[in-house]
């Protein structure tokens, strides 16, 4: 099955002074280019979810889509607006923060998903919520969820079939970048 992917790069960025987190810069580049390139190859389309700065987001050369729901809403709103844009019956996400993600992220979420919803991925007993892979069908069970208010990606994945995908073997690959000291450090 082919997979579209999706890069969460719509929020506030409010632990890092209000600024656009995937276009700091890290190494050169800005971090979400590190995460489009890491992911591009794991899928067959990419969009990006952004909420500000959409036409420097533009230039990455891929459909950028805004949030459908106000107010910054949180990755849910963003996951939404890409299964929005999704052409394939599977979508996987991913931080625009994460820059270090598994090379074979996609590949060990789809080997895992099976008859299941959605494939998450966990080191050690720690889901990573914004790094799965779920089939793109389940857009109206997500609107119904943000429709009745919620906000929070388990408590929306919890009355799913999931299954949580090891990935004990690349735990720092799901560090992510919050604040600029810790951009620093990257």
């Amino acid at each position: 099955m082919t997979v579209t992917g999706i890069v969460l790069a719509g929020g506030k960025g409010s632990r890092m002074g209000g600024v656009d987190k995937g276009l700091q810069p890290l190494r050169g580049k800005p971090m979400a280019s590190w995460a489009i390139a890491r992911l591009k190859p794991q899928v067959d389309e990419i969009v990006i979810n952004a909420n500000q700065n959409l036409e420097i987001y533009a230039a990455f050369g891929y459909r950028v889509v805004p949030d459908e729901i106000g107010g910054f809403a949180g990755p849910l709103a963003g996951l939404h607006a890409g299964l929005a844009a999704a052409t394939h019956p599977l979508a996987a996400t991913v931080p625009c923060d994460s820059p270090f993600l598994p090379a074979d992220l996609v590949l060990r979420l789809k080997n895992a998903l099976g008859e299941k919803d959605l494939a998450v991925a966990k080191t050690g007993d720690q889901p990573h919520p914004v790094f799965v892979l779920l089939k793109t069908s389940l857009k109206r069970n997500l609107e119904a969820f943000l429709a009745s208010g919620g906000r929070k990606i388990d408590a929306w994945y919890a009355a799913l079939k999931v299954v949580e995908v090891p990935f004990d073997d690349e735990a720092d690959a799901f560090r992510n970048i919050n604040t600029l000291d810790e951009l620093k450090g990257a």
